[in-house]
């Protein structure tokens, strides 16, 4: 338990010092964002709730997952269709392009969602000893803006993104990196799940 727990924080530590990416233009970025912005909004920032915004995201983490979903890595059926013409070069522009814009930080949350982030809150910043969950924030930051390319931003996320996503990680149907948040959520109710979204998504 102890050792899961100080391989996430030692991980997220090196890759903070260590790791590069490659640079991309932003200003080419943003012209091939066009066909993005249907589902991402035209800066980043989605209107639709189960889509991600993907303004203000760390650099490094977006050409991550449109390689993973080249790949098959990731699945979905609508980035696969995507993706499968871009370049490598392509993702890297695209990357820095979301990386230079600023997150959203126009996040309310329902009556219900913040009762919901209070019992989050607890687990974001103390983690959940009883089945050896560290504390979010030792990967993700302590206001969630993310610290390297695999612990990425989640303040200003939408809930429902979140929560779809932490789920899809329970059920195995995506893992991330070495497995770790498969790990971590597998080890979580759903209700643990969706208080712990809402707790991110309101964070700022």
């Amino acid at each position: 338990m102890l050792k899961k727990i100080l391989f996430i924080t030692g991980s997220a530590v090196l890759l903070m010092s260590s790791e590069s990416f490659a640079a991309g233009d932003p200003e080419a970025g943003k012209t091939k964002s066009a066909v993005c912005a249907a589902c991402h909004g035209a800066k980043g920032v989605s209107t639709l709730p189960v889509n991600p915004n993907l303004a203000g995201q760390v650099p490094g983490y977006i050409a991550g997952q449109l390689k993973a979903f080249k790949s098959g890595e990731r699945k979905n059926a609508i980035m696969a269709s995507q993706v499968i013409n871009l370049s490598e070069e392509d993702m890297n522009d695209l990357d820095a392009f979301y990386a230079s814009m600023p997150p959203s930080k126009d996040v309310s949350l329902t009556e219900e969602a913040a009762q919901l982030a209070v019992a989050g809150e607890a687990i974001y910043r103390g983690g959940y000893a009883q089945r050896g969950v560290s504390a979010c924030k030792a990967c993700h930051g302590p206001k969630g803006s993310g610290i390297a390319k695999h612990y990425p931003r989640v303040s200003g996320q939408h809930m429902e993104y979140l929560e779809q996503s932490l789920l899809a990680f329970k059920k195995g149907e995506r893992i991330g990196h070495n497995g770790i948040m498969y790990d971590i959520s597998f080890s979580l109710s759903e209700q643990q799940i969706k208080e712990l979204s809402a707790y991110m998504a309101g964070l700022k």
